[in-house]
């Protein structure tokens, strides 16, 4: 199960229901993560065992669409179940009694096992395709110009007492396996420090996976050496581009420090055997970017891994983009991994060391798929423009100076 930025409890990570907080909203604290796992969920748990779709899995069907691997089949993989040999895999999945016992109403006895903790939105970038929600640099710019009527609701983890609540249930776990936590910028969170301590405290934390995504600007030695006391460390690296794109889009990061530190996280994980993975949110900014993130990640023999096909906002879509543009980006994609060695096995755990390259590959052509059969959206264009205007307004910046071969593109469209 998921905790989001301002505490709203939701039935999984990648679940792509938002709202504002009601009165009837689960927010930890007011519900008990427990209450919200066993019953609150029963509605979604029995949608899904009478074999009906879920409308908060929709960012999973679209992956699995264009062949992406889905946060879905992950998940279905952790109990033992594949999605090309459904009916089978789940008659012998470990679960199969719980699947059982919840049949009637969707209730369970059961505890989360593997969570997703968004500690908040405190951050110090404002990247172009983030929302208010999940940086508080942007919602403050945002707010400043207008773009949006208030700020968000406050960081859950200010709540000390909500904090202190997670930490008794998850110290009361037994076969805790998953921690992945993000901001927000993580590292910077006080929470985080403040679960991380917590945690080491107990025994079991030897037993404990624990994954967090950092943008790439910050560096911790106090975490780094709370992290080695974990069983195991996924680190996620945030860049989207092997250039000053990058600056531009996750504003306002550096990208020759970006890499170094990059490169400093890849050498502290090696030394440590924590896995460490290139998270990308290609937009059509950065479509064009794609293939060096690539190369680069094949070269340092390092998984790379985004989400989902971007959503939110809209207007920055890949879908955005001429098609023109959409077959000269798939093109040169599909000339790269034809020089490589794509085999037609799926791989599923993209954190598995022996599969990085596969894993790779696959990735990319999900793109070339996804940029050769996406619903055209190019009406959306001098909208995406006057976004970025009003961005480059707030901040002295210009999308031509990072983009120079966009330019006519941009000009046509009123920028």
């Amino acid at each position: 199960m998921k905790i989001a930025a301002d505490g709203q409890m939701k039935y999984c990570r990648w679940s792509s229901l938002t709202g504002r907080i009601t009165e009837d909203t689960p927010v930890i604290g007011d519900t008990h993560p427990l209450t919200f796992f066993q019953k609150n969920m029963s509605a979604e748990r029995q949608s899904m065992l009478d074999g009906k779709p879920l409308t908060g899995c929709n960012d999973c069907y679209v992956m699995e669409k264009y062949g992406k691997v889905s946060g879905r089949q992950k998940q279905l993989l952790k109990t033992g179940i594949t999605v090309n040999n459904f009916a089978k895999s789940c008659a012998s999945s470990t679960f199969a009694s719980e699947f059982e016992k919840s049949l009637q109403q969707g209730h369970t006895d059961l505890v989360p096992l593997d969570w997703q903790i968004d500690l908040g939105n405190h951050c110090n970038s404002a990247c172009v395709m983030c929302a208010p929600a999940s940086s508080s640099r942007l919602a403050s710019e945002f707010h400043r110009i207008g773009l949006i009527d208030k700020l968000p609701v406050l960081n859950w983890t200010e709540d000390s007492s909500r904090v202190d609540l997670l930490i008794d249930v998850l110290s009361k776990t037994s076969g805790l396996a998953y921690l992945h936590f993000i901001g927000g910028e993580t590292l910077i969170t006080p929470g985080f420090k403040k679960i991380l301590r917590a945690l080491m405290k107990h025994n079991f934390r030897h037993n404990i996976t624990v994954g967090l995504t950092t943008n790439l600007t910050v560096w911790d030695a106090e975490i780094n050496h709370m992290l080695g006391e974990f069983k195991q460390v996924n680190l996620g690296m945030s860049i989207d581009s092997m250039t000053q794109v990058n600056d531009y889009v996750r504003y306002p990061s550096d990208i020759q420090s970006v890499i170094a530190l990059m490169n400093q996280w890849i050498e502290l994980s090696r030394a440590q055997n924590w896995i460490p993975t290139i998270r990308t949110t290609p937009t059509a900014l950065t479509a064009g970017e794609l293939l060096d993130i690539y190369k680069f990640a094949s070269q340092a023999k390092v998984g790379i891994e985004s989400c989902n096909f971007l959503d939110e906002p809209q207007v920055l879509r890949m879908s955005v983009l001429p098609l023109s543009i959409r077959e000269h980006i798939s093109s040169e994609l599909k000339h790269w991994i034809q020089q490589q060695e794509l085999n037609e096995v799926t791989v599923i755990n993209n954190r598995d060391p022996s599969h990085v390259q596969q894993s790779i590959l696959q990735d990319a052509a999900s793109y070339v798929n996804y940029l050769d059969h996406c619903p055209d959206e190019t009406h959306q264009f001098a909208a995406m423009t006057q976004y970025l205007k009003k961005l480059d307004q707030s901040r002295g910046n210009c999308v031509l100076d990072y983009l120079p071969e966009y330019e006519e593109l941009f000009r046509s469209a009123g920028y």
